[in-house]
Parts: C-alpha cells; sequence; structure tokens
C-alpha cells in the first residue's frame, strides 16, 4: 500500500468498496463515525479530533451572548466581514498556502508566527494539512477525505471522520507525515510520543497556543469595542469554521461535473472557480488544482486574490523571503492559445 493510501485513519466504513467505488455512508454512519472519533474515553488518541469541535463548542456562548446582549447591524457587519473575508483569507493564507503547499517561505520564524495567529484559532493545523496532500493526490476518488460523491455531510463532518492521521504508522511512514509539517513551526511529537498521542502535534502546544491566541484576541477586541465586538467576532470565527467544511463540496461542483469553458481550465477532477470564494479569500479553486505550489491562484484580471496581496505585501516589507507564482506559465498555457 502507498504511503498516500493509508496515512490517513480508515473510517470504519472503508473508503471503497471491493470492486472499487466509494463507499458512500448513510448520514446516521457519518455521525456514529464521527462520535466514535472524538471519543476521548475510547482512546486518548482520539484527543485532536475532540480538540477542534471543543474550539467550535466554545465558540458557541460568544455568539448567542452577541445576539441576545450586543446585536447591532454594525457589529453585524464586523461579524459578516470577519467570517467571510477575513477569517477566509486568513484560511488561504495560513493553512493552504503555507502549511500545505510551502508556496512562499518566510524570512524570520517571527513573521511565520505573526502569520498564524493573525486571526481567532479554530482548529489545529495538522487536521488540514496532511489531509490536504491526500485530497490533491486523490481528488474526487475513494481515498480523498472530503469526496464531493460522498455527499454533503460526507464533507461536513470529514475533519473529524476522514483527516486525522493513522494511529499505527510505522517509524519511517511517521517521519514522512512529520514531513509535511516541520516548516509550520508547529511543535511536533517525537515517533514515541505519537505511539502514545496519535498525532504529529503535542497536547501542550496545541491547548496552549489555543488559550493564548484566544485570550489575546479577545483582549484586544474588548479594547477596540467591548464585550459586543469580541462576543461579535468570536462568533463569526465559530460561523466561519462550520461554513468552511461545505468548500470542498461546493467547490468540486457537488459532486458533478461543472466546468465551464474559458473558466475552469483543469478538467482532471472537479474543481471550480467559484465567485465568492475567489473573490473573498482568493479561493479560485480550478486554479489552484493546477498549480497548487502557487502563492497565487487569482490568475485572470478579473480574479482578485487578497491571500495573495498579503503574501506579495509581506515580501516587499522583508518579511516573506521568496515565493512561487504561477500566472505567467497560466497564461502562455492556456490563453496564448485563445
Amino acid at each position: 500500500m502507498a504511503f498516500i493510501d493509508k496515512v490517513l485513519q480508515t473510517p470504519s466504513y472503508g473508503w471503497q468498496h471491493e470492486n472499487g467505488e466509494l463507499v458512500k455512508p448513510s448520514t446516521g454512519q457519518l455521525f456514529g463515525e464521527a462520535f466514535s472519533r472524538i471519543n476521548i474515553f475510547k482512546t486518548r488518541k482520539n484527543w485532536i479530533s475532540l480538540i477542534s469541535w471543543v474550539m467550535a463548542a466554545c465558540m458557541v456562548p460568544f455568539f448567542v451572548v452577541f445576539l441576545r446582549y450586543y446585536f447591532s447591524w454594525p457589529l453585524m457587519i464586523a461579524f459578516v466581514v470577519y467570517a467571510m473575508i477575513i477569517m477566509s483569507t486568513h484560511g488561504t493564507i495560513w493553512f493552504h498556502r503555507f502549511c500545505t503547499h510551502k508556496a512562499y517561505t518566510f524570512k524570520h520564524p517571527f513573521w511565520r508566527f505573526f502569520t498564524q495567529n493573525l486571526v481567532i484559532k479554530t482548529f489545529p493545523e495538522e487536521i488540514y494539512v496532511v489531509s490536504h496532500h491526500v485530497h490533491h493526490v486523490k481528488s474526487d476518488t475513494p481515498g480523498d477525505p472530503y469526496n464531493p460523491k460522498g455527499g454533503f455531510w460526507y464533507c461536513m463532518l470529514s475533519d473529524v471522520n476522514h483527516q486525522s492521521i493513522n494511529k499505527n504508522l510505522d517509524e519511517a511512514d511517521y517521519n514522512r507525515a512529520y514531513h509535511f509539517m516541520k516548516h509550520t513551526g508547529v511543535q511536533l511529537n517525537t515517533y514515541a510520543q505519537y505511539l502514545k498521542w496519535g498525532s504529529l502535534a503535542t497536547p501542550l502546544y496545541t491547548v496552549t497556543l489555543w488559550l493564548l491566541n484566544w485570550a489575546f484576541w479577545y483582549t484586544v477586541f474588548y479594547l477596540i469595542g467591548g464585550h459586543g465586538l469580541a462576543c461579535a467576532l468570536f462568533g463569526a470565527a465559530m460561523f466561519w469554521f462550520v461554513l468552511v467544511r461545505a468548500f470542498n463540496y461546493t467547490g468540486h461542483g457537488k459532486g458533478h461535473e461543472a466546468h465551464k469553458d474559458g473558466i475552469d481550465f483543469d478538467r482532471s477532477n472537479l474543481s471550480i472557480n467559484q465567485t465568492r470564494p475567489g473573490l473573498f479569500s482568493g479561493e479560485w479553486h480550478n486554479n489552484h488544482h493546477l498549480y497548487p505550489g502557487s502563492a497565487r491562484a487569482g490568475f485572470l484580471p478579473y480574479q482578485l486574490d487578497l491571500a495573495w496581496l498579503y503574501i506579495i505585501g509581506m515580501y516587499r516589507l522583508g518579511a516573506v523571503s521568496s515565493y512561487r507564482d504561477s500566472k505567467k506559465e497560466f497564461l502562455r498555457k492556456y490563453l496564448a492559445k485563445q
């Protein structure tokens, strides 16, 4: 079995049938798997799956308090902007283009830490990074952790059901998974620690960073706009945390071919360029699948890429030391013929 086929923990219902077709579990099976994967009493190795849901649960009271005691239209506008643009763009900058694809490099670890914590923290990096490598190799085929052909809930619950690393990797395979994360600055387990905790990231680092990040941002938001602003933006972070899980369902045509001529040039998978994710966060997803290692995904004139603007801005300030930009190659290869 190839490494990419075994690096993630296989769900109880499996990835595919004996004939190679995708297993499409029922909604009940998906929720049953989810609650099994976050059961810390079953095994402490479930901690990494549990922690992101705990983070989300801890944001719910902020959202409720905002709606009940502090709701106003200006704060609602701040809520929408923070969730749909700021959190979303940061996800592209940090989790997608840096942590997973190494599309740019920082000049100093300070700027890496600065970028990591630009927004309210919502889930551990490894939940995204390792599974996203698998996604690119196996897009829209069995084994893709958020295969849209599995349906809406298959994608929505993928963070716990399909994105955790295998708990039984041998040392050689663990070191290969370790390589996916070592540039991120996240404190990683030794192999002996992995055998105990079942994760790449150490629990102490993960929880400590989470608490410090939340304490910092709540204080900043409170000083700017009181408890109302703080609760609104923490609620917005929760909204993004839930919303982002639908992206790979809609961003891959909901499991159906939805490519448009002159817009979606990569036909090797179901990814499509969508206007809202593109303009709000730089997620021109079909372009990204064409050039996953590019720090820019907005190649056409109308394709605003806010994540790229941050990266190139940091480069010009001296905080980013290098980056990859595939725009010229894209234009030469796909538009020069038109």
